[in-house]
C-alpha cells in the first residue's frame, strides 16, 4: 500500500497531515499559511487561503515536474538575400507556434508563477520528425503550410526550426499560490473547491479536474491541468440554473452541487471530450423540511448531511445514473463528510473531532459505523482523543464556550438550523445574551488592528473575535454540562504551540481524497483500540449534548461513564446501511435489432434505522457512447425464470409492467454458478422483502414450466374474492429446488410431482413447518427425450432423396416441420442437461413404420403436423439432468398423470386419496397416504378394459378419468371405507371433440380438448355426480386446475395480442360465484413457457363478517332437507 496523506484544517486555518505511515500530525512548514477547506487528489493537495486565493501543494515525488516550452522560427527565401525573417504578409509570424497562426517570439515567454524557474536557456531542436539532422534544424516546404522535411529541394522556399526552453516546477512539497488568469478576467473570491475526474470510466489514471464556486454562487471549472501543468492554465465558468453553495466532484464522473436553498444539483454528461458536462439535474434535499448543509461524492456513492447533522447516503448512484434513486439516513452527527479514495468516507464531527466510517466496501458502501482519527498529538506523542465524552455540569452563569469557524459560509448555513423542533444546541452556536451584542454585518479586521487583539485577523471571523472578547471577559471556563466539547482558549500566535493547540486542533475541514486506504488496511491511527476501551460499535453514533443531557437524567446515575457510551449502540441496534452486489452480465435487448450486449448489474439493498429492507436491481449499458441503465424494484419483481436463450445460462426477470407487455427482463450468465448465484441472490430479496421464509405453505399454488422449473405462489385471502381479487399479473412466483414436468397438492401439505421420464416424487419440505436444508435435499435425477425428423422426397431419377422442393420442409426438422433441426445443431434443452444416449431411429411410432423406420405420405402437409408425413422416421435421444431438492423418489411405477382429492385446510382425514395413472396407463389409487406419510404405503391397481390419459379427483371422492380414445369416465362408489369404488361409468364427450385433460374441484368439472377448448360439465348434483351436458367455455387452453373452491386456473396457449410470445400463460378465471361456477372473463398473468398449474391446495377464503340476523321471519324460507336427501357417503369437505 502506498504511503499518502490524510488532510486536516483547523479552526484557525492551520493545515495539517497525518500519513498512513505514521501516527502524528504534521503541521505545514509554513506557519503563516492559512486556508479555509482543503481537497486532496492523488498526489496532489488545493485549499482556499483565507485570503480567497487558491493554494497548490504537489506531493514530493523522484520525477521533476518539467515542462517544455517550444516556438517556431519561419523564414522565406528571395533572390536577393536567401532565406531571411521578411516575409510575405500572407504568410505566417517570423516566431509562431506549431500552426503558424498565433505570435511567439521568445522575449514574450514568462514563467506562470514563481512556483517555477528557467532550467537553461534557449536552444535549436537538431532533429527532425525525430530523426538527427545536419541541417541546424531546419525543415523546408515549398510553402506555407506544408510538409516539411528535412531535404532541401530546388523548390523549397520556406523553412523553419524548432526553439526549445525547459522550466521546472519547484514547488513540490510546499503550498504554492495559484495566479490569476491574464488578460482573462479572474473569477470571484472563491469560497469552495473540490479536486476529481482522475479516474474516469473510459480511461484510469487521469489527471484530475478542479471545480470552483464563487461567494456569488458561480460555478469555475480550472482548464488546463496536465501533469507537466499542475496549475492549470484558466478558469472557465459553467452556467448553472441557481446560485451553488458548495460542490463535489468524486474521482470519476460524479458532480454534486449544494444549492443556497438546501436542495441539491448533479451534473450530467460529464465525459473525457466534455469534461464541464451538459446539463443539471435538481435532486430534492433528504430532509422534507431540513435543507442540506453538505455533499461529498466518490465514484458511485453519495453523503449529504443535513442543517440537523443528520448524515445520508443517496442510493443507486452510479455513473449511469449519477442522480440516485432515494435517499437513506445513517447513524452518526456530522457537521461535513468527505469521500476520498476507495469511497472511503470521512467526517467531522459535531464535537469538532475527526472520524472514520468503518467497513466501507464496495458490497456495503454505507459501512459499518464511525470510528475517531486518533493521530497522536504535540511532543508527548499523546494521543489525540475523541471529543463525544461529556464533560462536567459547569456553572450556571458561566456563557458557552464558542469555536470560531475559518468559513463564514458554514457559520451562514448552520445559523438557520431549526432549533425550535430539535434544540440540540451545536458547539458553533453563540448564547443568546451575546446574539444581542453582535453587530447586523461582520466586519473584516485590518493587520494593524488585529494586532491589538488575541486572536488571528485573517481566519477568525467577527463572530469568532466578539465571543473570544466574552469569553475573556468572562473569564476562566469550565467544562459546559449541555456542551459536547472542551472548552479552547484563544492564544496569541507568539506562543510555542500556536493558538488553540494545547488540548489539540478543533477541526473545521477534512479531505481523503488522496489517503490511500480501504476497509482492510491496518493503520494505527485507524485501529478501533486505541482509543482507551471504546470499540467501533460504541462510536457508531457521537453523542450530542441533548442526549447526553437526557441520559444523565435517567436513574442509572451511578453507572460509570463506560456504560453511558454504550447507550446509543444499544438505542440504534438495528442500523441504517446499504449493502451492494456488482457484477457483469449479458442483456438480450428489448428493441430491434434485438442481440445481446454486455451489461454492468448491480443488487442494492438498504436497511432502514426500523429494520425495513427494500432493494433495486440495476443494469447499466451504454447506446451510442451515452451511459443509460434500467432499474427493477424487487418489490415489484414477480418472478425470476431460467430460460433457453441460445445456449445461455440465462434467466428472467418478471414485473408486472413487463408482464403486461410480455417481455420481461432476460440477462445471462457466464457460467451456471454464476446464474445460480444471482437467481439466488435475486430471489433471497423478494422473498425478504415479501416477508416470505422457509418452505412453501400447505395454500400454496404450484407451477412447472417447460424446461422443468418448479415455480410456487403464496396466495392471500383475497386471491379467490370476487369483490377484491389481485390482478394475476401481480403475483410473486418463486422457484423451488428439483426439476418436475408436473405437480399436484392439496391443502394438507402434500405434494407429488412427475418428471419427465415418469419418476414419480413426493415433497418432503413439510409444507408449512420450519425447513431443515440438511434433511430435505435429495439428488433428483430426470431424463427425457429429445426428437428430430428425418424428412425425404422421391423423384424419379433417384428414388428417396434429401433433395426436397423449394416449399418442402427442411430435410432435418422438428415435429412440425417449421424449423430446422439437425442432429448436429441440436442441443439438449439447456446447458444444465446432458446427452446420455446416441441418436437412434424410432419404430415404435404412433401408425407403425418399415424395417427402417419410415413413415410414408402422399405430400408434406405443414399445416398437420400430428399426420404422419409423407417419407420420414423419427430420430431420438435421451439428455439427463441431476438436481438437489426437497423430493424423495417414489418406486417403481412410472406415471404419467396424477391427482389428490382437494379438502379444505381444517378438513382432518387419516388418509388421503391419490389417484393416477402409469406410463401405460394403468390406473392406480395410492393407499397409505397422510400428512405423516405423505409417499403412501402401496398402489392398488384399479380395472379397466382400456389405457388412461388423465385422471382427477375432486370433492366428495368424485374421479373422472379419461382414456387414450378421448372417453370419459366416472368411478362410481368411491369413499373412504372402498377407496378403489367398483364400477365406472361412461360420459358422452362432447360433440366431435377429443378430450385430452381434465380437472375435478369441489363440485364442478372442467375439461379440455384436442383442439384447446376448455369445457364446463353442467348438472353436478349431490344425488347425480355425472352431470348432464358439456358447455364450451374458452379456447386457447393447454391445461386446466381446479380447486377445493371450485376456482379455475388454466395455462393458456397464447395471450391475445402477443402472438410472438413463447406459449404457456398464467391464467385466472374471474367472476366465480355460486350463481355463476363458470365464470365470466380471463386475468392473463406471467406467461412464456409455463407447462402446468396446480390451485387445489388453495383453501383460503377471505374471512367473512358476522351478518345480522334479520328481524322478522324470512319472506322465502328455504326447505328442510332430510339427511336421506343427501347423496350416499359422499361428503363435502
Amino acid at each position: 500500500m502506498p504511503i499518502t496523506p490524510l488532510w486536516a484544517v483547523d479552526v484557525y486555518g492551520r493545515v495539517y497531515s497525518l500519513s498512513t505511515a505514521g501516527q502524528r500530525w504534521e503541521r505545514a512548514d509554513d506557519m503563516l499559511l492559512e486556508l479555509k477547506r482543503v481537497t486532496a487528489g492523488k498526489g496532489r493537495c488545493w485549499g482556499i487561503g483565507c485570503d480567497h486565493h487558491v493554494y497548490l501543494n504537489m506531493m514530493p515525488s523522484e520525477t521533476s515536474i518539467r515542462y517544455r516550452e517550444e516556438t517556431y522560427e519561419n523564414q522565406r527565401w528571395n533572390p536577393v538575400d536567401g532565406f531571411t525573417d521578411t516575409l510575405l504578409p500572407t504568410d505566417r509570424w517570423p516566431w509562431s507556434d506549431v500552426t503558424g497562426m498565433n505570435p511567439q517570439p521568445l522575449h514574450s515567454f514568462q514563467l506562470p508563477s514563481r512556483s517555477w524557474e528557467w532550467e537553461g536557456d534557449w536552444y535549436v531542436d537538431q532533429s527532425c520528425g525525430g530523426e538527427p539532422s545536419q541541417t541546424g534544424g531546419w525543415e523546408y516546404a515549398v510553402d506555407f503550410p506544408a510538409n516539411f522535411s528535412p531535404d532541401k529541394k530546388w523548390n523549397s522556399c520556406v523553412r523553419r526550426r524548432r526553439w526549445i526552453r525547459y522550466r521546472r516546477y519547484t514547488a513540490q512539497g510546499t503550498w504554492a499560490k495559484i495566479p490569476l488568469d491574464h488578460p482573462k478576467k479572474p473569477p470571484l473570491p472563491l469560497c469552495d473547491i473540490s479536486c476529481g475526474g482522475w479516474e474516469m470510466s473510459d480511461q484510469s489514471g487521469r489527471y484530475p479536474y478542479l471545480w470552483g464556486v464563487s461567494q456569488q454562487g458561480q460555478v469555475w471549472f480550472r482548464e488546463g491541468i496536465h501533469p507537466r501543468v499542475p496549475e492549470g492554465s484558466a478558469w472557465e465558468e459553467v452556467e448553472v440554473p441557481k446560485e451553488v453553495a458548495q460542490l463535489s466532484a468524486g474521482p470519476g464522473d460524479l458532480l454534486w452541487a449544494l444549492l443556497w436553498d438546501g436542495n441539491l444539483l448533479v451534473r450530467t454528461g460529464l465525459t473525457l471530450d466534455s469534461p464541464t458536462g451538459t446539463s443539471w439535474v435538481e435532486v430534492e434535499s433528504p430532509g422534507k423540511e431540513v435543507e442540506a448543509l453538505h455533499v461529498a461524492v466518490g465514484v458511485s456513492v453519495v453523503w449529504v448531511v443535513t442543517k440537523d447533522y443528520k448524515v445520508w447516503f443517496r442510493r443507486g448512484v452510479n455513473s449511469h445514473n449519477p442522480c440516485g434513486s432515494g435517499w437513506i439516513s445513517i447513524g452518526g452527527e456530522m457537521m461535513m463528510v468527505d469521500v476520498g479514495l476507495n469511497d472511503q468516507v470521512w467526517a467531522v464531527g459535531e464535537d469538532r473531532g475527526l472520524y472514520f466510517r468503518m467497513g466501507v466496501t464496495p458490497s456495503e458502501p454505507s459501512g459499518s459505523g464511525w470510528i475517531p482519527v486518533s493521530g497522536q498529538w504535540g511532543h508527548n506523542k499523546e494521543v489525540l482523543p475523541p471529543r463525544s465524552n461529556t464533560p462536567p455540569a459547569p456553572q450556571q452563569d458561566a456563557p458557552k464556550p464558542f469555536i470560531p469557524a475559518s468559513d463564514s459560509f458554514i457559520n451562514s448555513l448552520v445559523s438557520d438550523r431549526d432549533r425550535t423542533s430539535t434544540p440540540q444546541p451545536s458547539i458553533a452556536e453563540i448564547p443568546q445574551e451575546e446574539l444581542k451584542e453582535l453587530p447586523s454585518a461582520p466586519v473584516l479586521l485590518t493587520p494593524a488592528e488585529a494586532a491589538e487583539h488575541d486572536v488571528p485577523w485573517m481566519n477568525v471571523d467577527l463572530e469568532g473575535a466578539e465571543a473570544a472578547r466574552s469569553t475573556q471577559a468572562a473569564g476562566p471556563l469550565s467544562k459546559g454540562e449541555g456542551s459536547s466539547a472542551a472548552t479552547y482558549a484563544l492564544g496569541t500566535l507568539d506562543s510555542s504551540q500556536g493558538v488553540g493547540e494545547e488540548d489539540g486542533p478543533v477541526w473545521s475541514w477534512i479531505s481523503g481524497g488522496g489517503c490511500d486506504v480501504d476497509a482492510g488496511s491496518q493503520i494505527s491511527w485507524l485501529s478501533p483500540a486505541g482509543n482507551g476501551d471504546s470499540s467501533p460499535l460504541t462510536t457508531s453514533l457521537s453523542l450530542t449534548p441533548v442526549q447526553s443531557a437526557a441520559w444523565r437524567e435517567q436513574p442509572q446515575q451511578q453507572e460509570p461513564k463506560e456504560e453511558i457510551s454504550k447507550k446509543p449502540l444499544e438505542r440504534s441496534y438495528v442500523r441504517a446501511s446499504v449493502w451492494v452486489r456488482k457484477g457483469t452480465l449479458r442483456w438480450w435487448r428489448d428493441w430491434k435489432p434485438q442481440r445481446w450486449v454486455d451489461v454492468g448489474v448491480a443488487l442494492e439493498q438498504s436497511t432502514r434505522s426500523d429494520g425495513r429492507k427494500d432493494s433495486i436491481f440495476f443494469v447499466y449499458y451504454t447506446q451510442y457512447d451515452e451511459k443509460k441503465y434500467l432499474h427493477v424494484f424487487i418489490s415489484e419483481v414477480t418472478a425470476l425464470v431460467p430460460v433457453l436463450r441460445d445456449c445461455h445460462f440465462a434467466f428472467a426477470v418478471y414485473t408486472a409492467e413487463r408482464t403486461k407487455q410480455r417481455w420481461p427482463l432476460v440477462l445471462a450468465a457466464p457460467s451456471e454458478r454464476d446464474m445460480n448465484d444471482w437467481l439466488c441472490l435475486l430471489s433471497d430479496c423478494c422473498c425478504e422483502c415479501r416477508g416470505i421464509a422457509g418452505p412453501p405453505s400447505r395454500q400454496a399454488l404450484w407451477s412447472t414450466t417447460s424446461k422443468g422449473d418448479i415455480m410456487v405462489h403464496e396466495p392471500s385471502f383475497s386471491l379467490e374474492n370476487p369483490a377484491h381479487t389481485p390482478a394475476c399479473d401481480l403475483l410473486f412466483w418463486r422457484q423451488v429446488p428439483g426439476h418436475l414436468r408436473r405437480v399436484e397438492s392439496n391443502s394438507l401439505g402434500l405434494v407429488w410431482g412427475i418428471g419427465w421420464d415418469g419418476t414419480a416424487w413426493v415433497y418432503s419440505g413439510l409444507c408449512g413447518q420450519q425447513p431443515n436444508p440438511a434433511s430435505q435435499m435429495h439428488p433428483q435425477t430426470d431424463v427425457r427425450s429429445v426428437h428430430v425428423y428425418e424428412n425425404q422426397r422421391w423423384n424419379p431419377m433417384t428414388g428417396y432423396t434429401d433433395k426436397g422442393l423449394p416449399t418442402d420442409r427442411p430435410m432435418w426438422s422438428d415435429e412440425s416441420g417449421l424449423r430446422e433441426c439437425t442432429k448436429g445443431d441440436t442441443h439438449p434443452p439447456s446447458p444444465l442437461w446432458s446427452w446420455v444416449s446416441e441418436w437412434a431411429v424410432d419404430y415404435n411410432v404412433p401408425g407403425g413404420t418399415d424395417n427402417e423406420g419410415w413413415q410414408y405420405a402422399a405430400d408434406f402437409p405443414t399445416y398437420d403436423i400430428s399426420w404422419p408425413q409423407n417419407h420420414q422416421r423419427l430420430c431420438p435421444t435421451k439428455c439427463k439432468i441431476t438436481v438437489r431438492g426437497p423430493w424423495q423418489q417414489v418406486p417403481p411405477i412410472c406415471l404419467s398423470d396424477i391427482s389428490i382429492m382437494p379438502c379444505l385446510a381444517h378438513s382432518r382425514m387419516e388418509q388421503v386419496p391419490v389417484w393416477a395413472l402409469s406410463d401405460k396407463g394403468e390406473v392406480l389409487c395410492r393407499l397409505g397416504v397422510s400428512p405423516q406419510n405423505p409417499a403412501g404405503s402401496s398402489w392398488l391397481h384399479v380395472g379397466t378394459d382400456q389405457p388412461f390419459k388423465s385422471i382427477s379427483i375432486g370433492g366428495a371422492n368424485q374421479v373422472w378419468a379419461i382414456a387414450k380414445d378421448g372417453a370419459v369416465f366416472y368411478r362410481g362408489s368411491v369413499s373412504p371405507q372402498n377407496p378403489a369404488g367398483e364400477c365406472w361409468y361412461h360420459i358422452p364427450s362432447p360433440p366431435r371433440q377429443t378430450l385430452r385433460q381434465l380437472s375435478v374441484g369441489r363440485t364442478s368439472v372442467f375439461a379440455v380438448d384436442e383442439n384447446g377448448n376448455l369445457w364446463y360439465r353442467q348438472g353436478l348434483t349431490p344425488s347425480y355426480p355425472q352431470g348432464s351436458a358439456w358447455e364450451l367455455i374458452s379456447n386457447n387452453v393447454t391445461a386446466v386446475s381446479a380447486g377445493p373452491l371450485d376456482q379455475v386456473w388454466i395455462i393458456a396457449e397464447g395471450v391475445p395480442g402477443f402472438p410472438g410470445e413463447t406459449p404457456g400463460a398464467v391464467c385466472h378465471r374471474l367472476g366465480l360465484g355460486p350463481m355463476q361456477p363458470k365464470g365470466t372473463s380471463w386475468d392473463y398473468g406471467i406467461g412464456g413457457g409455463w407447462e402446468h398449474i396446480s390451485v387445489r391446495g388453495n383453501s383460503a377464503e377471505a374471512p367473512r363478517g358476522p351478518h345480522p340476523l334479520p328481524a322478522g321471519p324470512p319472506r322465502s324460507p328455504a326447505p328442510q332437507r332430510s339427511p336421506a336427501q343427501v347423496n350416499g357417503n359422499a361428503v363435502c369437505v
